[in-house]
């Protein structure tokens, strides 16, 4: 069943087509009618033309906005893990060269999209076809592996999307609820405050599970729309708030080391290739273009942007707060209500963008499963299915509920192989059997392997964290307000 997916929420957009079933007609054409405004692609149909676009100018707005989201605000985090200057200098470097797997990505796409005369080519696809390319028999024949992998792995994205979300909600609206007593409307003088103890955290995730099954429920694409709107003003209001702050008062920076303890430079950088996940909006934007000839432009400026802002929230971020830097610069905010209204409109934003990350995983699992029972118990099971999800993410949220090591751990696993293994191996695979340069292939296979590396030890280190921290009561985004 072909599934399609854009979305401005955080952390990107993700363009997906599954042909696991071939939907009814009706389907068919509830898809075509829903999803114009989140693909604007024609319709498979190598006959049409585009007759429709946007403009470069609108281009770049959605790729940035796309980028926008839970990441930036643990990338001060990030950048205590690598060091004051190996961090804005590793920014710099994952910026570019996930830039260059995206260009690599889009070439590929584009390549085959002229070969079989398609208008569009989704990433799952890209992939399937570049095996299907290669010179490799074992991969041209398990070529249908690639699509499914891709799948997989924006499944495992997705659904660690929506636990980062559960967390955040969690611990942002337990500080707000427990300094409510305290705060005041005097924003430069921040008193010390004695917090009023409330619940656990754990029981705030709970709390949030009635709202965010009746969002799950929620099919209609357009409806979805107004979720999308309403969570990027809420969180762009919130970032011009955090920013105009931190800039206000930045400490001595010599007290900070230059480059941080490398058993803590893994969790850097899967945090850091979490913020960097947009890989997917770059397909669906591409098509979108009135003029895709100048996509290639619009997408260097548009990371270089990107790259730009996560390097100065990072930065000062850190600089303004050091070692004190929790997992999500908004619980370093002062207690005042303009502040606190930053974290209340940033969980209005996440709240809202939790079931448009959520669509992504249902609409690969569902289909696939309603097409194994008949159409009595179709509904009853899609709703099933949905439930069973969001309480899937709400339960490993509660078990995991150190967001900093959630960030890591999601972008070690998943979007360390969308954004960095995956690209480069598929541009072997696409154009090896024409001839390569020997520094190509040895550029791609670095790139990959510096992936597979980020991969393995971000993983085993945000993990080892978990275990270390346990079963411990008091999280490392607890609230604390000095003086």
């Amino acid at each position: 069943m072909p599934v399609t997916k854009s979305a401005g929420g955080p952390q990107g957009t993700v363009d997906l087509k599954l042909d696991l079933r071939s939907p009814p007609k009706s389907a068919k054409k509830m898809q075509n009618k829903d999803s114009s405004f989140w693909d604007g692609r024609p319709s498979e149909s190598p006959g049409l033309e585009k007759t429709k676009g946007i403009t470069a100018f609108q281009t770049l707005v959605h790729l940035v906005k796309g980028n926008m989201g839970t990441g930036i605000l643990g990338l001060p985090l990030a950048v205590k893990n690598a060091g004051i200057l190996m961090g804005p200098l590793s920014l710099l470097a994952m910026g570019f060269i996930a830039c260059h797997c995206m260009h690599i990505l889009v070439r590929c796409a584009q390549r085959f999209c002229h070969r079989l005369n398609k208008p569009f080519m989704d990433y799952g696809d890209t992939v399937m076809h570049g095996l299907e390319a290669s010179p490799s028999a074992w991969l041209r024949t398990h070529a249908h592996w690639g699509r499914n992998i891709v799948s997989f792995f924006l499944i495992v994205t997705q659904l660690g999307f929506c636990c980062v979300y559960i967390v955040f909600l969690a611990d942002n609206l337990k500080q707000v609820v427990e300094a409510v007593n305290g705060t005041t409307s005097n924003c430069h003088y921040n008193e010390t405050v004695f917090l009023t103890p409330t619940m656990d955290s754990r029981l705030y995730m709970l709390s949030f599970l009635p709202f965010l099954v009746l969002l799950v429920l929620i099919r209609n694409l357009r409806v979805l729309t107004v979720f999308s709107l309403l969570a990027n003003i809420s969180m762009l209001v919130s970032l011009i708030i955090i920013t105009q702050y931190i800039v206000q008062e930045i400490p001595d920076p010599s007290r900070l080391p230059l480059i941080a303890s490398w058993k803590t430079y893994p969790l850097f950088f899967g945090t850091a290739i979490f913020s960097f996940e947009s890989i997917g909006v770059v397909l669906p934007l591409e098509n979108k273009m009135k003029d895709a000839r100048h996509f290639p432009a619009i997408l260097s400026l548009g990371m270089s942007i990107i790259t730009a802002l996560y390097i100065g929230i990072g930065s000062l971020g850190y600089l303004r707060f050091g070692n004190d830097i929790k997992a999500s610069i908004t619980l370093n905010l002062p207690n005042c209500w303009l502040y606190q209204s930053v974290k209340l409109l940033y969980v209005v934003g996440i709240l809202c963008t939790y079931a448009l990350q959520f669509y992504v995983p249902a609409e690969i699992i569902i289909p696939f499963a309603t097409s194994q029972v008949s159409k009595r118990w179709a509904l009853l099971l899609d709703l099933s299915i949905r439930l069973a999800m969001v309480c899937l993410t709400c339960t490993l949220a509660i078990l995991i509920p150190r967001l900093d090591l959630v960030l890591s751990l999601v972008g070690s696993v998943s979007s360390s192989a969308l954004a960095l293994i995956i690209p480069p191996l598929l541009e072997i695979t696409t154009y090896y059997s024409e001839g390569m340069s020997p520094l190509t292939i040895a550029k791609d296979a670095l790139i990959s392997i510096l992936g597979f590396v980020g991969f393995v030890v971000g993983t085993y280190q945000a993990l080892d964290e978990l275990i270390l921290s346990g079963q411990a009561l008091n999280f490392s985004n607890s609230t604390v307000f000095i003086q």
